[in-house]
């Protein structure tokens, strides 16, 4: 098995006095479930998308850093390149194919990162997984690696589509069991577990916050 890549002294610096204090003191976040992930070796998180909060907290509270896709432009821009660069970030370039994306992501994954995917690719201004895309499952199905559903609950609320300033409402992350990896890359198996995936997701979101944090 791959051993996951180290936090970079960036990435901590980051969790301990930018995202946590915010995560845990202006949101009153908590997770729930981390013991469902992987601690070592290639996996695909995938999670519902309500908000621009929703990568840096998938990225540092899940225990291990998760790598996300970001537009080339922005590693171009003096200091916010080279944070999110140290946080797991990788470019692609704008208007790059799918297949481009999907191979720049397996990449990540071979070299044991815990790689996020937004199962419906843009932000809902429910909160919900409506429209899921089966490009978490075919990462799966091109590296072997187990995919593992996250719940963002409430991000949605707290600083959604159209929102300029950020609601102080709770928010908590629900971490699903992992799945294993479709069988093939065929569409049919393709299919099958992207609705898997999103009926997990939806289910988390159902259960609703809970009042006592689990860290």
């Amino acid at each position: 098995m791959l051993l996951t890549p180290r936090p970079s002294l960036t990435y901590r610096l980051v969790s301990a006095l930018l995202v946590f204090p915010l995560f845990r003191g202006l949101f009153r976040g908590s997770t729930r479930g981390n013991q469902h992930v992987p601690s070592q070796g290639p996996v695909v998180v995938v999670a519902n998308h309500g908000s621009h909060l929703d990568p840096p907290l998938l990225g540092h509270a899940l225990g291990r850093p998760v790598a996300f896709m970001a537009k080339a432009e922005l590693f171009r821009i003096p200091v916010l390149g080279s944070l999110i660069r140290a946080c797991g970030a990788y470019p692609v370039k704008r208007g790059a194919s799918d297949r481009e994306a999907i191979r720049t992501a397996t990449a990540r994954l071979q070299d044991g990162w815990a790689t996020g995917v937004f199962l419906d690719g843009t932000r809902q201004t429910d909160g919900r997984v409506n429209q899921p895309m089966p490009g978490a499952a075919l990462l799966a199905a091109r590296s072997g690696a187990p995919l593992l559903p996250v719940a963002i609950i409430n991000s949605h609320r707290a600083l959604g589509p159209g929102q300029s300033v950020p609601r102080l409402v709770p928010i908590q992350l629900r971490i699903g069991e992992p799945l294993p990896p479709p069988a093939s890359r065929r569409k049919p198996d393709l299919e099958a577990t992207t609705l898997e995936l999103q009926r997990r997701i939806n289910a988390l979101l159902d259960q609703g916050l809970l009042s006592n944090r689990s860290h």
